[in-house]
């Protein structure tokens, strides 16, 4: 299991700070819709320089050419890993791993299943299905696309590893390592649970950027992990 920290904070300066503060340490940096906006690609190559692996969490949701022109574009800022809606889509998906497996090195690509932030009743209000199900065809659509794995819930991986393959990469966001605050995240879970689950990336935020220490806090998370 692989610690990814989310730079969510209210200025580049602060992300940057924390990210400095982290060097060193085993851990990939996700940049978020709100940074990647305010701060573009210039952040992004400057977090790359200090060494770390970057997941740039954009969420990608389009018709499939637009899908997979995004993607392409997203690539070739050299991130390791980023991902996109399956709500999009069979043909989007696979229209997007078509274009990205041509370049000479592609990032991992990974589905967006349920936002952790949905009820069941909330999803079945947009989606008309509840949450299980949905992850369900959602992943094995992901993968028959050829995705390298789902971001979900703790509590959707093992069904979608079941469903797919053993080595089909789940993240989870909302992560409250020891029992934190939930926030707005309706589905979360520490880290026993991600351990007991097979998650393969936990993304962990405010438990960390918060904290009067976050290096230390980082670091009693990798050696839980």
């Amino acid at each position: 299991m692989k610690l990814c920290v989310a730079l969510d904070m209210a200025s580049r300066d602060e992300n940057l700070a924390l990210a400095k503060s982290l060097l060193g340490l085993d851990l990939w940096l996700k940049v978020g819709l709100r940074a990647y906006l305010r701060d573009g690609a210039e952040f992004v190559n400057e977090l790359k320089n200090l060494g770390f692996k970057i997941f740039l969490d954009l969420k990608i949701h389009d018709i499939p050419n637009t899908t997979a022109d995004a993607a392409q574009v997203i690539a070739n800022l050299n991130v390791d890993m980023i991902n996109i809606h399956a709500s999009a889509g069979e043909r989007a998906m696979s229209e997007v791993m078509t274009r990205l497996n041509a370049l000479p090195r592609r990032p991992l690509v990974l589905g967006v299943s349920a936002l952790t932030s949905f009820s069941d009743d909330e999803f079945r209000a947009v989606y008309n299905d509840s949450i299980k199900n949905a992850v369900r065809k959602f992943s094995v659509s992901a993968y028959e696309a050829g995705l390298d794995g789902m971001v979900c819930s703790v509590f959707e991986s093992k069904m979608i590893k079941d469903a797919t393959s053993a080595k089909f990469i789940t993240l989870t966001p909302g992560i409250r390592p020891f029992g934190e605050n939930t926030d707005d995240q309706s589905r979360v879970a520490n880290l026993n649970t991600a351990k007991e689950n097979l998650i393969d990336f936990i993304v962990v935020g405010r438990p960390i950027y918060k904290a009067q220490n976050p290096r230390l806090v980082a670091e009693k998370i990798l050696a839980s992990i």
